[in-house]
């Protein structure tokens, strides 16, 4: 017998996956104004903006099943990012550790990818693809900012 997907548990795995994304838009909105690097700075830009596109699928996702409560992560923890993103780099703008602070937050984002689709299995078809895509995004993100770091 089939359990019954409740409207609750969708807005829940669904607000999971926009904080992620919202986490990596806030990121690299902090970084982008201190790197120096030309190819750094397009490979953020050019994550910022599949982030966005990301992002803009789980809001129509949203919009189309009147989900309500989609929310951007609260003050405390954007106020948490903001300042572990400018006190780390306040001494250390180089380019590698700019890229170790996005590999760490990518990684961090992957793991919560996994842990997401583990704790959410069989609720939104339609939430499973957005996370498939941002999993494996976040996948490829971490091969391309290893250069970075030599």
């Amino acid at each position: 017998m089939e359990k019954e997907v409740k409207k609750e548990d969708v807005e829940n795995y669904l607000n999971g996956v926009y904080q992620n994304i919202r986490t990596a838009v806030q990121s690299i909105d902090e970084l982008l104004p201190k790197v120096k690097d030309d190819n750094f700075k397009k490979e953020l830009a050019s994550e910022q903006d599949y982030y966005i596109a990301l992002q803009k699928e789980c809001e129509v996702f949203a919009k189309s099943e009147k989900l309500d409560n989609i929310k951007d992560n609260n003050w405390l923890e954007k106020a948490r990012l903001w300042s572990s993103i400018n006190i780390s780099t306040l001494t250390n703008k180089t380019t590698r550790h700019m890229a170790e602070l996005m590999l760490i937050g990518t990684f961090m984002g992957y793991i919560t990818c996994v842990k997401d689709q583990a704790d959410h299995r069989n609720l939104s078809s339609e939430v499973d693809e957005i996370l498939a895509k941002l999993k494996e995004f976040e996948r490829k993100n971490l091969d391309a900012l290893m250069p970075y770091l030599v």
